[in-house]
């Protein structure tokens, strides 16, 4: 199924706001309860999976949407459609400070591997399912990224990051980065974890033991501010979290 086209614009810099304007007849897919507002003639259907292949019996979807419930999305996806006659709009906020990252599918290989919970909406067509790292190291010792969200189609999905996001092409190359700072990267780039190698850096360097790999020809996304980052030096700030007061009052 062919992705439906959709204009949009990202308002805001540090905590922003994704618009989407649809066509009349045209939808977009997002992930329940990420919504902000929509305009009048925009209706919504909650389904259970992305809706990009229409043919697709029962049992399949229940089978993509379980696999969805191992990442911890939820098993079902919200459809808005414009149902007017003219041009209206539908907004997504992200959950936490950072950056919207647009992402038009067909420049990068129609594929797209990001963070379980990166995925903020895409135009329908877009196919969503999950994709498990195929190194164990990435698994048992890496924590994040052992399970990953695979995007597929040929339109824009939009998917949303903590801090400043770096996008880097690598042709051939090697990038190094915490595990918890990967976004998302394209087709052609091999992922795995890998020890600190040192005694001396393992312990004394602060950097965790272990570093996501990524390794071929094209596109990586980095993020400054994981929201695990976030949350750890929230809660090390509050007193009422076992935290450490910083004196106000």
């Amino acid at each position: 199924m062919k992705c439906h086209k959709v204009d949009y614009e990202v308002i805001g810099s540090s905590m922003p706001m994704l618009e989407v304007e649809l066509d009349p007849g045209e939808t977009v897919i997002a992930e329940a309860g990420s919504m902000n507002y929509m305009e009048q003639d925009i209706g919504f259907e909650t389904k259970m999976g992305d809706g990009a292949d229409p043919e697709q019996g029962m049992f399949s979807k229940l089978f993509s949407a379980g696999k969805r419930m191992v990442t911890g999305e939820s098993l079902f996806m919200t459809h808005f459609n414009n149902e007017g006659e003219t041009k209206r709009k539908v907004a997504f906020a992200a959950p936490y400070p950072g950056m919207v990252v647009p992402v038009d599918m067909a420049q990068i290989g129609e594929r797209l591997y990001c963070q379980k919970d990166a995925f903020i909406c895409a135009a329908l067509g877009t196919r969503l399912s999950v994709a498990f790292s195929r190194k164990l190291g990435a698994g048992f010792f890496g924590g994040e990224g052992f399970i990953l969200q695979k995007l597929e189609g040929d339109g824009m999905a939009f998917i949303q990051a903590g801090g400043t996001v770096v996008k880097k092409e690598l042709n051939n190359e090697t990038l190094r980065i915490d595990t918890g700072c990967l976004v998302g990267f394209s087709e052609g780039i091999e992922y795995d974890i890998e020890m600190v190698k040192g005694l001396k850096s393992m312990f004394l360097g602060g950097e965790g033991l272990w570093l996501a790999t990524l390794s071929g020809t094209g596109t990586v996304w980095v993020q400054s501010l994981p929201f695990s980052r976030l949350a750890d030096r929230i809660i090390a700030a509050a007193p009422s979290l076992s935290g450490t007061d910083k004196g106000e009052s």
